[in-house]
C-alpha cells in the first residue's frame, strides 16, 4: 500500500509472502521485514522495555532500538531480531513481543500512568522496603514483566560452524570507503577480505541517490564490486559482521542461511570465523541520532536518514505526508531524494536560522515548505497504537499544528567507533561534526570514511582509496591508490542540536529502556553524573543497540546540566561484540556430544567383550566393574574383584591418567618449582609421587613423575585434573619463568596404560615383556621406571608403582596398542586366575590402603591436612610455599587425614556424614569433620571409611559420632589409621 510505483533495489518480480503476529502480507526479493510491513502500513511493531509504550520503525539499520521481534517459531524461534536487518525470505513467521493481550491493546501499558513514580533509580530506592515484600511481591512481579522476547521451547535444530581466514588486509564495511580501500589493496597484489554486514554491498550509496563518475552510486558500486569478485586475491564477504577486535585476530559472524526458511542440507546457518589480518581498514560509515522532544518515541516518528533509505533502496514511503526535523544538512537531502521520489514533505523544520543557499533554493523548487528556527514540541497520534497524525510546532514565538504521519528527525551522525575501542581506544570530540571520532585505534587498523569522522562523499572516496593503498604499501605490495571518480559534493554543515527544552510528554534518550531526559536530570541532581555511573543509573545505552542511537544524546543532555563539554563529560568505551552474537554461533559445534564427546578408553571394545558395566568418569567412559553371571549385585562383583587383586592379580585400564611430557635440560627445576618436594635430583630409571600446589596453599593435584633420561621426565595426573594441570604447568612456563627451557605436551592420549596388582603380578609381566629387560625385584625395584619393548616389539614404557597396596606395575604402550596388551595379560595370567576390575574396586584398593584421591583432593584440603606435610621441602621455593604456612592453614586444630570404621561393624558408613563428639549437639558450632570416602572391605568384612577430623592422628582411637541428617543417621565410629591393610608397605615392595 505504500510502495512506491517505481525505484528500489528491490526485485518485483519476485514477491514473498510472509506473517505478522499471524496475519499476511506481501513484500519482494531484497526487502528487510521493516521495509516490507512499512510497504503493507504497518507502522506499530513493538512495545517499549519499562512502559509497553507503542513503539515503530526508528532506523534502517542494526541500530534499531525499538523493532524488535520473534522470528520463526518452535525450536527454531528467534527472539529480539531487529525487523531493519531481517532480509525478508518466502513464509517468514514474525511476531511482535513483550506485549500481552495483543499489540495494540497491551495490559501492561497501564505503566505508563504511573511513569512519574518509575523514574531513574526507583527500583533501588522501591524494593528495598519493607523486606518481607521482596520475596512475595517484587521478585514474583519483576520476574513476570523482565524479558523482551521468549527463548525457542527446543534445541536448535540447526548447525553453526567456526572457521579461520587469514588475509593481508581486511576491509570491514562495503560502502564507498570500503569498497575504495578493497580495490587499492587488492589491485597491489594483497590478499584482501572484504567484510559487510548487509546482503546488499554500498552502504550508503544504497539509500542516497548520488553520482559517482557519471554512473548513479548504486551502478558504481556494482562495477567495483564485480572487479572485487573476478580478481582470486579477495574474497567478498556479505552478510558478515566484524563484531571484535582482539589480541591477534577479528572475530565475524558469517549468516549464512538467515534468510532462508532452512539452510540447505549441511549447510551451517552461521558461521564464526576467526579472522587473521595483518592489517585492517575499518569503514564501517556512521549512525544518524535522534533529537529528544516530547512524544520523539510515536510510531510513525523516524530517523531521517532511514526515511531516505526506505524510499530508495525498497521503495517505499514511510508515510504519506512527511515532516522533517533537523539541525544539519543532510537532513535537507534527504528531503530532497523523498521529494523527487514521489513522497509529499509538509515541512522541513530545522532548528538553524541560517542555510546554504542552495539548500533553501533545492527546497523552493521541489515545493517544500521550509520552517528556520523552530522546533518540534509535540507530537499527537490515534488513540489505539498512538501512530502519527500530527506535530506540534514552534517558530518565531508562534506555535502551529501540521498534520504528517511521518516525521522525520536527524540530530546528525554518529562515527561507529566501537571496534576501535576494543583495545582500549577512547573516543575523542570533535566540535565541528558534534560528534566522537576514533582516538587511538588498535595497532594494524586504520580508519576510513564516515567512520572517522568525513561525511563528504568525494573525501571518503579518496580517503578509502589512501588508506588501502597504504595498508598495502605496509606490507611491502608496491601500491598506488586508484584514480578517485569525480563526485558531487553535498554539504554537510550541522549546528550541535540535543533537545528540546520545554516540550510536552516525556522526551525519550533511550528509547528500547524508556530512558527520557529526566531520568537524565535526576541522575545528575542524584550525584551520577559520570558517564559511567548514568549508564548504570539510569539504564541509559544497556539495552539491546547498546545506545548507538541514545547515548551521545544522553551524554550531551548531562553536559548540559553540569555546565562541562561533551568532551569533557567523556563517553564509556565499548566492548566486544559490536552487535548480538548469537550463543550457537559461538558454541559452534560443541554442543551435546560435540561440546563433551565420550572419550573411550584404548581397551573399550575389550571391556565390552569381558561384560563391563561402563561409568563416566571426567571426559572418559570407564569399566566400572565386571559382574559374573550368578552375582546379585555390583558389591557382589566388586567384593570378588578386590578379592582376586589382594589374592593373585588383576588389571585395570588406567589411561585416563593424565600424561605430560616434558623434556629439556630445565625440566628438573621447573619440576621443583611446582611440586613440594623435589625432582631435579631423581635419578634416571626412578619415579618418585609427588604433590602439586596452588598459589593460595591449597592442593591441585598428585600424581608420579618419571625420569626417563637425564632431559625427559613423564608426569601422570588424575583424571580429572588432567587439563587443569596441563594449563597450570603451561601458564608457569609461559608467565613465570619463561627463562626455563623447557618443552611441554600432553600425551594423555597417545599411550594407553594398564595396571597390574597383585602378588603375581610380577610372573604375569614378565611372560610378555622382550628379552633382555629383567622384571625381578633388583631389575626392576619399587618405584623405577624403564623404557622397553613388549610383545615381540611393542615399545613400552614400564612404571613399578602401585595404588593398590600390593606389588604392582604400569604398563604404558601406544595407543593404538593398548587392547592387544589387554589381552596378552590376560593370556598370560590365565594360570594365575586374572581379573579385569573396573573403577569401583579401584575405589575400594586405595582406600584398604589409604590413599588420597579426588575426594580428598577438593580444593580444599592442603598437603598438611593429607598427612603429607613431611614431603614439602624446606630447602627450595615452589608455588604455594608461603601460603601454604598461612595460620589458618597450620591450625593444629584444623581438620586432618584418618581413617574411620564402625564401632557396630554391622553399619554401613557414608560419605558426607559429619563428625561429632559424643553427646555434641548437632550443629555448626560442634562439627569437627567429615566423611570423604567409604568403601565395604572384602579383606576385612566391615566398612571402612576416609576422612577429616580435627586432632587428625592425636585421636587414634577415639570414638566418634557420624552424624548423617540427610539419611537420618547417627551411629559411634572408631577413629584408626588410614592404612587399613599393610600400613608397613611390605607388600608392595617385594
Amino acid at each position: 500500500m505504500s510502495r512506491l510505483a517505481r525505484g528500489g533495489l528491490v526485485d518485483r518480480s519476485r514477491a514473498l509472502s510472509f506473517t505478522f503476529d499471524g496475519k499476511s502480507y506481501q513484500g519482494f526479493a531484497g526487502d528487510t521485514l521493516a521495509s516490507a510491513l512499512l510497504a503493507n502500513d504497518v507502522r506499530l511493531v513493538g512495545r517499549s522495555f519499562k512502559y509497553h509504550r507503542p513503539r515503530g520503525i526508528l532506523s534502517a539499520g542494526p541500530e534499531e532500538p525499538n523493532a524488535l521481534v520473534e522470528l520463526r517459531a518452535g525450536a527454531r524461534r528467534e527472539p529480539n531480531t531487529r525487523a531493519t536487518v531481517a532480509e525478508l525470505f518466502d513464509g517468514l513467521e514474525a511476531a511482535s513481543q513483550n506485549r500481552w493481550p495483543s499489540l495494540k491493546l497491551d495490559a501492561l501499558s497501564v505503566n505508563g500512568l504511573v511513569a512519574p513514580f518509575l523514574g531513574a533509580g526507583f527500583y533501588y530506592k522501591t524494593f528495598m522496603w519493607p523486606a518481607a515484600f521482596w520475596e512475595k511481591l517484587y521478585e514474583p512481579m519483576i520476574r513476570r514483566a523482565a524479558g523482551l522476547g521468549r527463548a525457542a521451547e527446543g534445541n536448535d535444530p540447526d548447525h553453526y560452524e567456526k572457521g579461520n581466514l587469514f588475509c593481508d588486509v581486511l576491509v570491514i564495511g562495503a560502502g564507498p570507503a570500503g569498497l575504495m580501500a578493497a580495490l587499492a589493496a587488492a589491485r597491489a597484489g594483497a590478499r584482501v577480505i572484504l567484510a559487510d554486514e548487509d546482503f546488499v554491498p554500498g552502504g550508503r550509496l544504497n539509500a542516497e541517490a548520488v553520482s559517482i563518475g557519471g554512473k548513479a552510486g548504486t551502478d558504481w558500486a556494482a562495477g567495483i564490486l564485480a572487479e572485487l569478485a573476478s580478481l582470486p586475491n579477495v574474497r567478498v564477504m556479505t552478510r558478515t559482521t566484524v563484531f571484535g577486535v582482539y589480541d591477534d585476530e577479528y572475530g565475524a559472524v558469517e549468516r549464512v542461511g538467515d534468510h532462508l526458511a532452512l539452510p540447505a542440507p549441511y549447510q551451517p546457518r552461521q558461521i564464526l570465523w576467526r579472522i587473521a589480518a595483518r592489517r585492517a581498514v575499518l569503514c564501517a560509515g556512521a549512525t544518524e541520532r535522534p533529537i529528544v522532544f516530547g512524544g520523539n518515541d510515536r510510531p510513525g516518528v523516524m530517523l531521517a536518514g532511514a526515511v531516505r533509505s526506505y524510499a530508495n533502496r525498497y521503495g517505499v514511503a514511510t508515510g504519506r505526508r512527511v515532516a522533517m526535523f533537523a539541525n544539519n544538512d543532510s537532513a535537507w537531502n534527504a528531503a530532497f531524494d523523498l521529494a523527487r521520489a514521489g513522497v509529499t514533505v509538509v515541512a522541513l523544520i530545522d532548528i538553524r536560522r541560517e542555510i546554504a543557499p542552495a539548500l533553501m533554493d533545492e527546497a523552493a523548487a521541489l515545493g517544500i515548505r521550509t520552517i528556520l528556527d523552530g522546533q518540534v514540541t509535540g507530537t499527537s497520534g490515534a488513540m489505539i497504537g498512538g501512530v502519527l497524525s500530527a506535530i506540534t510546532v514552534r517558530a518565531g514565538g508562534q506555535s502551529q499544528t501540521l498534520t504528517a504521519d511521518t516525521l522525520a528527525m536527524s540530530g546528525g551522525w554518529s562515527p561507529n567507533v566501537h571496534l576501535t575501542c576494543h583495545h582500549r581506544g577512547r573516543p575523542v570530540w570533535k566540535d565541528d561534526i558534534a560528534a566522537f571520532v576514533p582516538g587511538e585505534a588498535s595497532p594494524g587498523l586504520s580508519i576510513a570514511g564516515a567512520a572517522g569522522g568525513r561525511y563528504a562523499l568525494g573525501a571518503i572516496l579518496d580517503e578509502g582509496a589512501r588508506q588501502g593503498a597504504q595498508a598495502a604499501t605496509d606490507l611491502g605490495f608496491p601500491a598506488g591508490a586508484p584514480e578517485v571518480p569525480e563526485t558531487a559534493d553535498t554539504p554537510i554543515a550541522i549546528t550541535a542540536f540535543w533537545h528540546v527544552q520545554g516540550a510536552k510528554g516525556p522526551a525519550f534518550v533511550d528509547q528500547q529502556n524508556d530512558v527520557t531526559a529526566k531520568d537524565v536530570g535526576i541522575a545528575c541532581k542524584e550525584g551520577f553524573r559520570s558517564v559511567e555511573l548514568l549508564k548504570r543509573y539510569t539504564t541509559l545505552g544497556m539495552a539491546t543497540d547498546q545506545g548507538r542511537t541514545s547515548n551521545v544524546a544522553g551524554l550531551a543532555i548531562m553536559a548540559e546540566l553540569t555546565g562541562a563539554g561533551i568532551g569533557e563529560t567523556g563517553t564509556t568505551i565499548f566492548r566486544p561484540p559490536y552487535t548480538p552474537v548469537t550463543l550457537g554461533a559461538l558454541a559452534g559445534h560443541h554442543r551435546g556430544k560435540d561440546f563433551r564427546p565420550t572419550r573411550l578408553t584404548p581397551t573399550h571394545a575389550w571391556a565390552q567383550e569381558q561384560g563391563a558395566v561402563f561409568v563416566e568418569a571426567g571426559a572418559w567412559l570407564r569399566a566400572q566393574y565386571f559382574p559374573r553371571p550368578g552375582e546379585s549385585d555390583w558389591l557382589e562383583t566388586v567384593s570378588r574383584e578386590a578379592k582376586a587383586v589382594r589374592a593373585s592379580v588383576g588389571l585395570i585400564d588406567v589411561s585416563t591418567f593424565g600424561k605430560i611430557d616434558l623434556q629439556g635440560p630445565d625440566a628438573g627445576a621447573f619440576l621443583d618449582r611446582v611440586y613440594i618436594n623435589g625432582f631435579a635430583k631423581l635419578a634416571v630409571g626412578k619415579a618418585r609421587y609427588g604433590v602439586m600446589l596452588r598459589e593460595d596453599g591449597i592442593v591441585m593435584d598428585d600424581g608420579t613423575t618419571a625420569r626417563l633420561a637425564p632431559e625427559h621426565y613423564v608426569m601422570t595426573t588424575t583424571t580429572a585434573n588432567a587439563a587443569k594441570v596441563f594449563q597450570h604447568l603451561e601458564f608457569c612456563l609461559q608467565v613465570l619463568w619463561p627463562e626455563l627451557d623447557v618443552t611441554l605436551t600432553s600425551v594423555s592420549e597417545q599411550w594407553a596404560q594398564i595396571a597390574l596388582a597383585g602378588p603375581r603380578s610380577r610372573e604375569v609381566l614378565a611372560k610378555i615383556v622382550d628379552a633382555p629387560l629383567d622384571v625381578s625385584h633388583e631389575g626392576l625395584p619399587f618405584m623405577g621406571a624403564v623404557e622397553a619393548r613388549v610383545m615381540g616389539g611393542v615399545k613400552a614404557r614400564i612404571f613399578r608403582l602401585s595404588f593398590s597396596g600390593e606389588l604392582g606395575y604400569e604398563i604404558a604402550v601406544p595407543a593404538r596398542q593398548g587392547e592387544a596388551l589387554a589381552r596378552a595379560l590376560m593370556s598370560a595370567g590365565e594360570e594365575f586366575g586374572i581379573t579385569p576390575y573396573g573403577t569401583e574396586t579401584l575405589g575400594v584398593l586405595r582406600i584398604e590402603k589409604g590413599h588420597v584421591s579426588g575426594n580428598e583432593l577438593n580444593g580444599q584440603s592442603t598437603a598438611r591436612d593429607l598427612g603429607l606435610g613431611r614431603m614439602a621441602s624446606q630447602t627450595k621455593d615452589y608455588i604455594g610455599r608461603v601460603m601454604a604456612g598461612r595460620p589458618g592453614l597450620t591450625d593444629p586444630d584444623r581438620p586432618s587425614f584418618v581413617g574411620f570404621r564402625p564401632v557396630d561393624r554391622a553399619h554401613r558408613l557414608r560419605a558426607g556424614a559429619h563428625f561429632l563428639s559424643p553427646g555434641a549437639p548437632a550443629d555448626m558450632a560442634h562439627d569437627e569433620g567429615y566423611m570423604s570416602s567409604v568403601a565395604f572391605s572384602p579383606h576385612l568384612g566391615h566398612w571402612i571409611g576416609l576422612g577429616f577430623l580435627k586432632g587428625g592422628e592425636e585421636r587414634i582411637g577415639y570414638r566418634m559420632r557420624a552424624y548423617d541428617p540427610v539419611r537420618g543417621e547417627d551411629f559411634e565410629v572408631e577413629v584408626c589409621s588410614p592404612a587399613f591393610i599393610d600400613p608397613e608397605g611390605s607388600r608392595q615392595r617385594v
